[in-house]
C-alpha cells in the first residue's frame, strides 16, 4: 500500500492557566496515510446512529495513538476532522 497523503494526528489535553481557567492545548504531529473512499454500507449505518462519515486513512498502527482528532490536507489551512472509528486490518 503507498501511503500518498499526509495527515496531522492531533491530541487535546486539558492544562490550567496562570489564572486558573481550564484550557484546551492542541498538539499535532504528522504522519503518512493513505486516503480512501468510505465503503456504502458504512456510510448508511453511520447515518442511522446520527454520524456522518466523510473520509477514511488507512494508516500504521505504530502511527496512531488514540488521538481524537485529525487536520487534512496537514496544513494549518486544512479541515479538521473527529475521528470517530478505528480499527485494526488483519
Amino acid at each position: 500500500m503507498l501511503f500518498k497523503d499526509v495527515i496531522s494526528l492531533i491530541t487535546i489535553t486539558t492544562t490550567e492557566n496562570e489564572l486558573g481557567d481550564t484550557i484546551e492545548v492542541p498538539t499535532e504531529r504528522q504522519v503518512f496515510a493513505d486516503k480512501q473512499s468510505i465503503r456504502q454500507s458504512e456510510f448508511y449505518q453511520a447515518a442511522a446512529t446520527g454520524l456522518r462519515p466523510e473520509l477514511m486513512f488507512v494508516m500504521r498502527t505504530i502511527d496512531y495513538n488514540q488521538e481524537t482528532k485529525l487536520r487534512w490536507p496537514a496544513i494549518p489551512e486544512g479541515k479538521v476532522y473527529n475521528i470517530i472509528r478505528t480499527y485494526d486490518k488483519d
